[in-house]
């Protein structure tokens, strides 16, 4: 499964191994790029989590597509699959 993030051209951490201090230097830096997403994304508890994750998807297309900053860029991940718990 594929998922994506928000990130900015100059944060050097990789905001899916290394969240705590990726998210350090956006909030270091003023950017807030999670409070930002927040606002974009309309997401539910309504809506399921595939929904949920193509919402936040479209809100980061979107983002990247205005670009108020020209900081803006989206990555994406390569999920691999949990192995099932045995008992």
């Amino acid at each position: 499964m594929a998922r994506c993030a928000l990130t900015t051209i100059d944060n050097p951490y990789d905001p899916f191994t290394q969240f705590d201090t990726w998210y350090q230097f956006d909030e270091g830096k003023g950017y807030h790029s999670c409070a930002y997403l927040a606002r974009i994304a309309r997401t539910s508890d309504q809506l399921s989590s595939a929904e949920n994750e193509q919402e936040v998807e479209r809100a980061i297309d979107d983002i990247v597509k205005y670009n108020p900053l020209g900081i803006y860029k989206k990555v994406r991940t390569t999920a691999k699959p949990e192995p099932a718990a045995s008992a």
